[in-house]
């Protein structure tokens, strides 16, 4: 009795095996794979009635690979014209001196002779005994952009230069000093400055010394950037605008260098360009960009190539957000055909992007080879059952 059981519980088995390998053969997208083949791929992209509509564009002559990225800078170089070095604003600190004749309204009657070494009435320099200097210790521009300056009251000094603020005192000492002359410097300046931060070996303010410093120019006065240059993104902010660009880019390419502006906040950080590799790759990972460029080929390298076992060479894919001229991103699919010379031509100029997904179809012929591995797996254990059963009956 206990045999007939086995056998007919074997039996059952066996019919259930069959009618889901039947289900398995007749549904073959069931049976485990890396991922779509590339003729099931261009087929959902081209009858795809979803809302996000995909371009699918079949790379087969150098007019269908798409431009490298723009390298136009972030704040075009006539922004806008740069403030001069001398211009005052809050926070400045000034040096002022006058020069009097006569009697002096600052340091007293002046002495009469030829005390400075020279002739009665002249110095050895050919400049009048009488001449008094008076340097004042260093005034700090406010908020509100003035100065208590002594005899004269507040000065508004803030969007001036130096030599227009020279010119304003002597002005304003008239009728109160002999001959007034005023020599005005500063001794520590904010107004023509940037703050740098990030990946740089001496954050902190930089002072501009001309106010023609480029973003190349303002991280060699901060020390150097401590980090791999073509991982560096450079941040500026300015005046409510803001913009992002790679310091690699300036620097393979002097012309775009930007040009600073004082006030102008600027950050270097970390953010390594990279690109996924997914489907039957040799090797399906995230990989960081190894140089400022990397091209499809250099790309597919990396990945492995089409796995020798399960990927088609015919059927790889770059997946991309391309920004049209209205701004918008569009999803769009580059599709190379790998068993075509020229498209190993091809994908040596196709430059990849940050953010890039490489897909490597599965092979069509493929399929049946799985579907055999899972029938295989399925009866292994009903093979051992009747192995086990037999050798009970022996």
């Amino acid at each position: 009795m206990t045999r007939i059981q086995h056998a007919l519980n074997l039996s059952a088995a066996i019919r259930l095996l069959v009618i889901g390998s039947a289900l398995i053969v007749t549904g073959c997208s069931t049976v485990p794979a890396a991922g779509p083949t590339g003729g099931a791929l261009r087929s959902q992209i081209e009858n795809d009635e979803a809302m996000m509509a995909i371009d699918l564009v079949p790379v087969k002559n150098m007019a269908d690979v798409p431009a490298g990225q723009s390298r136009v800078a972030v704040f075009a170089q006539d922004y806008a014209p740069p403030p001069p070095t001398e211009m005052v604003g809050p926070g400045d600190e000034l040096e002022i001196t006058v020069f009097e004749t006569g009697v002096s309204l600052f340091g007293g009657p002046a002495p009469v002779g030829g005390g400075l070494g020279g002739p009665q009435g002249q110095s050895a320099l050919g400049v009048a005994p009488s001449a008094r200097s008076q340097q004042f210790p260093p005034f700090r521009v406010g908020d509100d952009g003035l100065i208590n300056f002594p005899f004269i009251g507040n000065l508004k000094v803030a969007g001036r230069t130096t030599d227009e603020i020279e010119a304003l005192i002597v002005q304003r000492l008239r009728g109160k000093s002999q001959n007034p002359q005023v020599l005005v410097s500063i001794s520590a300046g904010l107004t023509n400055s940037v703050i740098i931060g990030g990946d740089v070996r001496s954050p902190g303010r930089i002072v501009l010394p001309t106010n023609r410093e480029t973003v190349s120019d303002v991280v060699a006065l901060a020390g150097g950037s401590t980090g791999d240059i073509k991982d560096l993104l450079v941040r500026i902010q300015r005046d409510g605008d803001y913009g992002e660009f790679r310091l690699s880019d300036i620097l393979a390419t002097p012309e775009q260098d930007v040009r600073v502006f004082p006030s102008d906040r600027i950050l270097l950080v970390r953010a390594p360009q990279t690109f996924s590799a997914l489907g039957a790759a040799g090797r399906a990972d995230q990989f960081e960009f190894p140089a400022p460029s990397v091209s499809l080929a250099e790309a597919v390298a990396m990945a492995g190539g089409a796995n020798a076992a399960s990927g088609d060479p015919r059927a790889i894919f770059v997946f991309r957000l391309v920004e049209g001229s209205d701004g918008e991103k569009k999803p769009t699919v580059f599709h190379f055909n790998m068993l075509e010379a020229s498209s190993y031509i091809l994908a040596q100029r196709f430059e990849m992007r940050d953010d890039d997904v490489l897909y490597i179809g599965e092979a069509e012929a493929n399929r049946p080879s799985r579907v055999v591995q899972v029938l295989s797996q399925l009866f292994f254990p009903l093979v051992t059952l009747q192995a086990t059963l037999n050798n009970g009956n022996n």
